[in-house]
């Protein structure tokens, strides 16, 4: 028994040995210095330290596709065969615009070398080609194998004592920011000592401030916080860091219509468009399809046990589909996206809130003013003939529809569709071309959108009060062209010059809205009508517009004003696909 109890307490002293000597490695004391011990700088503090100063590179990840280092700005780009030159951080969020403006295409980013990268350490190198940049980023695998400590930083200026080894103190150096902190350790011969003047304090990535008062704080407080936050390494830039309760709010705070959905790399999307899921707070989803048919099925989210991600389950009966656990891609901007299965499995759904007074405030918005068509399409058609006409919403559900020389009448009403979806219903018998009911899809006071994105209707219309009777902008251009005589100067179409089937015919302008087309011999060839305002976003702009069948319908379009001359106007009308229509027209008389 004694023999046992000697061997017990020679354990016990020789642990504690071996623990006192690790503790003499990590932190060496300091005899009369208000500092008690200094760091060695090969210890693990000291790799701590390193780590919580390093350059993040994760930020561009959408680039370089590495978190160990980061490209130095400015660079150029080539993304979807579009030039991009990179100068800051919120230059970034433009190239994943362009990537999210198709969301089944293959994002292409093509880098214009050379280029200067910045290591973890803040060591540069300048990189000539695509190989030379794999190969570096080889040493950052997906995941976040990079090791910088990103969700706690130094709050700067931080000062730093160095010492010999005999505890004499041989220097004082103040940091400003972590380059020269990282710096300042990577400089160190692994033998030296150093210490820092406590207290210090560090932030945490949620913005709180913590105080550490010695090197054990310190190395504890950094520890802490390499699994404190997701640090977004991994090469999914998109992913928009969130939790499971704002995924959970965020899910049924709104419905949400279905937009993109891909199977097994195959495009499902028209088979779901539109369809409206409402996520309820007890687990349920009830999907309505186009016709208002009611599908029910369960929903829940967790977080991965080994990505930190979060993801949604989604379970029905009848829309296999949908039956997978997701990853959560992209959360906001009133989008929200899924993936799985490495991208072989996507869904697209986009925010769809409107409040239990929106159809008053809709019908409100009508009354309360006239509003101009600024567009038109029906069945993929676009109606420029009713360009610039005027809608008049009255009390008794009749609506008028005019040009000033021609008036329309028919009846409106605020009602839901059979998903339960706002829609104003137009009948106008002599104008079949705005007869429908609109679905509304932007509201707001200055400016009203009704449409079904990726399909052939839309809407739009812009509020008129007093026909910018006020706007001396307005009345002057009015003025200018009011019972007077114009040559086209200069038309073009994409960027495609047809001046010369337009240039020899003289366009009078009529007070009363017309527009009216004569050929050298003063003959009458066509009329038309016109219209300059001020639109919601303050813009001048000009509305011709003639009909469907006439040799000038060319013509008809919204053109933003340019410029204005008492003897010549410029026109421009940007087109859907970004060409742009150019008219200019030259006074005669």
């Amino acid at each position: 028994m004694k023999n046992f109890v000697t061997k017990f307490m020679f354990a016990i002293l020789l642990m504690a040995a071996f623990s006192l000597s690790s503790c003499q490695e990590e932190f060496e004391e300091l005899p009369n210095n208000t500092n008690e011990e200094a760091i060695v700088a090969s210890s693990s503090t000291a790799k701590l330290i390193e780590r919580a100063s390093s350059k993040d590179g994760s930020f561009d990840n959408i680039v370089d596709g590495a978190s160990c280092f980061a490209v130095q700005f400015p660079y150029t780009v080539n993304v979807d065969g579009l030039d991009i030159t990179i100068d800051s951080i919120e230059d970034l969020e433009l190239i994943e615009e362009i990537f999210d403006t198709v969301e089944t295409d293959d994002d292409i980013l093509e880098i214009l070398f050379p280029i200067t990268i910045t290591l973890a350490d803040y060591s540069e190198i300048v990189i000539n080609s695509k190989e030379e940049l794999r190969s570096i980023a080889k040493e950052c695998i997906e995941g976040g194998d990079d090791d910088d400590i990103e969700c706690i930083d130094f709050v700067y200026p931080v000062t730093l004592y160095s010492f010999s080894v005999n505890l004499e103190k041989t220097s004082t150096v103040t940091v400003e920011n972590d380059r020269q902190l990282r710096r300042f350790f990577g400089d160190l011969e692994d033998h030296e000592l150093v210490s820092f003047d406590f207290p210090l304090t560090l932030e945490q990535y949620d913005g709180t401030k913590i105080t550490v008062e010695n090197n054990a704080e310190l190395a504890l407080a950094l520890e802490n916080a390499e699994d404190m936050c997701d640090e977004d390494d991994d090469d999914d830039y998109n992913d928009d860091d969130f939790t499971k309760e704002r995924l959970d709010n965020y899910l049924v705070e709104c419905p949400w219509l279905v937009r993109d959905v891909i199977r097994s790399s195959q495009d499902q999307s028209a088979q779901y468009f539109e369809y409206l899921m409402n996520f309820k707070e007890d687990g349920t989803v009830i999907v309505k399809d186009r016709v208002g048919n009611s599908i029910e099925g369960n929903w829940s989210t967790r977080v991965g046990a080994n990505s930190n991600r979060v993801l949604l389950k989604l379970e029905f009966t009848v829309l296999v589909d949908f039956n997978l656990e997701w990853f959560v891609y992209e959360l906001g901007d009133g989008i929200i996206k899924f993936y799985a299965n490495d991208g072989a499995d996507k869904i697209l759904m986009k925010r769809f809130c409107v409040d239990n007074d929106t159809p008053d405030t809709l019908r409100g918005l009508l009354k309360e003013c006239n509003w101009i068509i600024k567009k038109v399409k029906l069945n993929n058609e676009e109606i420029n003939r009713l360009l610039g006409y005027e809608f008049s919403f009255l009390a008794d559900g009749v609506v008028t529809l005019s040009n000033k020389t021609t008036t329309s009448q028919g009846t409106w009403a605020i009602t839901t569709n059979a998903q339960g979806r706002l829609v104003m219903a137009i009948t106008m018998g002599d104008e079949p071309g705005v007869s429908f009911e609109w679905l509304i899809s932007d509201l707001r006071n200055e400016r009203l959108k009704f449409s079904i994105e990726g399909t052939y209707y839309e809407l739009i219309l812009e509020r008129n009060c007093d026909d910018d009777e006020n706007d001396e902008d307005v009345t002057w251009i009015r003025g200018i062209f009011d019972e007077t005589k114009w040559e086209v100067d200069l038309f073009s179409q994409n960027e495609d010059d047809i001046t010369e089937g337009y240039a020899t015919d003289t366009y009078s302008f009529t007070a009363d809205g017309e527009v009216i087309i004569t050929n050298p011999n003063d003959q009458e060839l066509d009329r038309g009508s016109w219209r300059v305002y001020r639109n919601s976003e303050g813009t001048l702009e000009m509305i011709l517009n003639f009909s469907d069948n006439s040799n000038y319908h060319p013509l008809a379009n919204d053109y933003v004003i340019l410029e204005v001359e008492e003897d010549e106007i410029s026109l421009k009308h940007k087109n859907d696909d970004g060409s742009y229509d150019r008219l200019d027209f030259e006074l005669i008389e």
